[in-house]
């Protein structure tokens, strides 16, 4: 998962690279658009393939192994940001790039993305949280419900919980968050949220 220790090699070039990655890859389209932050420089590209740790990017040119970048996948209208790292590049053909930073919100892209390409989804719960304003918009009580809604989900892709189970977790937790963001906010505003 983005933040997490991948394994892949740090290589500049090669014919043949190990494949020691700690997630699995799947095949996965999307276009792609890196940028260097210090210098700016930009590069496009697309993915051949997507795991929770990276991508590999297909591109005739390329950043050296070792560059850290901001990278943009865009695939039917939904696109994931986030930070990452080139881990090897070869001239002419594409880079690994490994993930290492997100917002709640692209994680969950990310996710959605990932558990479709293995003919899974994720319970819709989660997908309403993400595009919530309120829940982009968290203060502490609501960092708290971010982390127990990624647990529970991590809890799920390990099988430690069924996607029943989960999905009735992520409801609850969501029932809460709710009820705690309008108890912050005046009576004005919820009397706009719910018309009579």
């Amino acid at each position: 998962m983005v933040g997490e220790n991948d394994t892949s090699s740090s290589v500049s070039s090669g014919p043949a690279l190990p494949e020691r990655r700690q997630f699995p890859r799947y095949p996965f389209t999307a276009t792609v658009e890196m940028v260097e932050p210090q210098s700016q420089t930009r590069i496009q590209g697309r993915t051949s393939d997507l795991s929770r740790g990276g991508c590999y990017v297909d591109s005739t040119s390329s950043f050296p192994a070792g560059s850290s970048l901001v990278i943009r996948l865009t695939k039917d209208m939904r696109s994931f940001e986030a930070q990452a790292h080139v881990a090897y590049s070869i001239d002419g053909m594409g880079m690994g790039i490994r993930f290492t930073g997100a917002d709640a919100e692209q994680i969950l892209t990310l996710e959605k993305w990932v558990a479709e390409l293995r003919g899974e989804m994720l319970p819709e719960t989660t997908m309403a949280q993400a595009a919530d304003p309120a829940f982009a918009q968290r203060g502490p009580s609501q960092e708290e419900h971010l982390v127990l809604s990624e647990l529970v989900l991590e809890l799920m892709r390990q099988g430690v919980l069924s996607n029943t189970k989960c999905e009735a977790m992520l409801q609850k937790l969501n029932r809460t968050g709710r009820a705690r963001s309008m108890q912050a906010m005046p009576d004005s505003t919820l009397s706009g949220m719910f018309p009579i």
